[in-house]
C-alpha cells in the first residue's frame, strides 16, 4: 500500500473551501500512486468552536453532501481516504471520521473519548463498538485524536485484523511531546502501521503543531511532516503488520504478539472501582 498523511490548515466555518483543498489533496495523491489518504480531524469545518450551535450549522449527516463529493473524487482518483467531520446525528453533534473509497462511503468512526477541548465541549461521544474495515488495499482501523491515549483502542482493531490505524488529529502545542512517543509505542505494542494526520496553523487562539507521522509496525517513524501544509506519502509493507506471531525485525528469537497474549489475568480492566477520575 501507498498511504499518505495529508497536513492542512483549515478554516474554521469554511466548509466549502475546507473540502476544496481536501479534493485537490487527493488528487495530488492519486498522481503521486497512493492507495489511501488520511486528513486531520475536524478538516472540513475546523475546530475551535466556542459554542454548539455555531459548530452545528457546520455539521452535515454521514452520507451526505460533503462526503457525497468526496466519494466522486475517491471513484475519480481510485483512492481511498479517511477524513474528519462534524456530524450532525439527529440533534446530537458527533466528531466523526469516514472511511471512503472508489465506490462511496465504506464506513464511519465516531470519537469514543472526549475532552472539553474545541468543538468536543459540544460533542457527544461515540458508543458504537469498535470496528477495523475491509477494503481492498488493507484491513484499516480508526480512532480520532484523543483516543491515542487509551491503548485499549489501537489494541481491540489490532485484534480484529486492523494493518492500518488512521488516526485523524488537532493536536495543539501542548501535546507536541505526547506525539514523541505515543505513535510508536501504538504502533509497537500492536504490529501495525500508525499513520497520524495532524492539522497546523492557528485558530481561536489555539496553536496546532502539525507534524504528521507515518509510523511502522517496529515502532519506527520513517515518515513525518513539519509544520506547515504538506502531503508525507510512504510505501507500506503490510506483511509487516501481519507477521504477529515471530519477531518482524532480526534475530535469533521469535515472539508471537497475539497468542502470548493473558487476558485472563486482564479483568481489572474491565472495572475501575477505587481509581480517582
Amino acid at each position: 500500500m501507498r498511504a499518505a498523511v495529508v497536513q492542512t490548515n483549515p478554516r474554521l466555518g469554511d466548509v466549502a473551501g475546507n473540502l476544496a483543498t481536501c479534493i485537490a489533496r487527493i488528487q495530488a495523491g492519486a498522481d503521486a500512486g497512493c492507495d489511501l489518504l488520511v486528513f486531520p480531524e475536524c478538516a472540513l469545518s475546523g475546530y475551535m468552536f466556542t459554542d454548539a450551535e455555531t459548530a452545528m450549522r457546520f455539521a452535515e449527516p454521514v452520507p451526505g453532501p460533503s462526503t457525497d463529493a468526496l466519494a466522486a473524487a475517491c471513484a475519480r482518483t481510485g483512492v481511498h481516504c479517511v477524513i474528519g467531520l462534524l456530524e450532525r446525528d439527529g440533534d446530537r453533534l458527533r466528531n466523526t471520521a469516514a472511511l471512503i473509497g472508489p465506490d462511496g462511503l465504506i464506513g464511519r468512526y465516531r470519537k469514543s473519548h472526549v475532552a472539553c477541548v474545541g468543538v468536543d465541549c459540544f460533542t457527544v461521544p461515540g458508543d458504537d463498538a469498535y470496528e477495523a474495515f475491509d477494503t481492498p488495499i488493507g484491513r484499516i482501523g480508526i480512532q480520532i485524536c484523543y483516543d491515542w491515549r487509551f491503548p485499549e483502542v489501537t489494541r481491540i482493531l489490532a485484534l480484529q485484523g486492523a494493518d492500518v490505524i488512521a488516526h485523524p488529529t488537532n493536536s495543539p502545542s501542548q501535546a507536541r511531546e505526547i506525539a514523541e512517543f505515543i505513535t510508536r509505542a501504538r504502533a509497537a505494542e500492536n504490529a501495525v502501521f500508525f499513520l497520524t494526520a495532524n492539522r497546523c496553523g492557528d485558530e481561536g487562539g489555539v496553536s496546532f503543531f502539525g507534524w504528521s507521522q507515518i509510523v511502522d509496525p517496529l515502532g519506527r517513524r520513517f515518515a513525518e511532516a513539519g509544520a506547515d501544509e504538506a502531503l508525507v506519502v510512504a510505501d507500506l509493507d503490510l506483511e509487516l503488520a501481519r507477521a504477529k506471531t515471530k519477531e518482524p525485525g532480526d534475530g535469533p528469537y521469535s515472539v508471537r504478539l497475539f497468542a502470548d497474549r493473558r487476558p485472563e489475568l486482564y479483568e481489572p480492566l474491565l472495572h475501575h472501582e477505587g481509581v480517582r477520575t
